[in-house]
């Protein structure tokens, strides 16, 4: 597999991930996802920031209604869910495996950062740490591409059809 096509970022992108965030985005390289409204959803993220830090997340969830969602099924312990699947189901286990593997080719087919070789994100390839990282891997890679992000897309209370934005304060130009 190689890395999914990032749109362009554009000033206005980051003026919207900033106000996402509620801080100065960093280091962004691309839009691999975006709300049906066309604000960034996920961004991706260099894999060795300006400052020279090593930056394994490659795809980070940026749209505040989406992050609330995930942190929800956080909260409610859905990762431990998730992991027993993991334990008791093959054929997930293989498929999380993979989106392991495919994570890793994609951040490395834009840059080899030898510090973070071999470390994915969400807790791959065999725990279930991080639904924020595995969804936004999932919504950038498309479905059936990291299963543990696509059963959490699909019992959160967002969804990736539905525009949830707020007025950023940013004309559309």
């Amino acid at each position: 597999m190689t890395r999914p096509p990032f749109d362009a970022v554009s000033e206005r992108d980051i003026a919207i991930v900033s106000a996402q965030l509620g801080r100065p985005a960093r280091n962004v390289i691309g839009i691999p996802a975006r709300c049906v409204c066309g604000a960034p959803t996920v961004v991706a993220t260099a894999p060795r920031l300006a400052d020279g830090t090593p930056f394994p997340t490659l795809y980070y969830l940026s749209h505040p209604a989406a992050t609330a969602s995930l942190s929800y099924l956080e909260a409610a312990h859905h990762m431990v869910e998730y992991q027993a699947l993991l334990a008791d189901d093959d054929e997930l286990r293989a498929g999380y495996e993979q989106a392991h593997r495919d994570y890793l080719a994609d951040r490395e087919g834009i840059l080899v950062v030898p510090e973070i070789a071999g470390f994915s994100a969400g807790g791959m390839p065999t725990r279930v740490k991080c639904l924020h990282a595995l969804a936004a891997h999932a919504l950038s890679a498309g479905p059936g591409a990291n299963p543990i992000g696509d059963l959490a897309l699909a019992q959160a209370t967002w969804s990736p059809a539905v525009c949830e934005c707020v007025d950023y304060g940013i004309d559309s130009a």
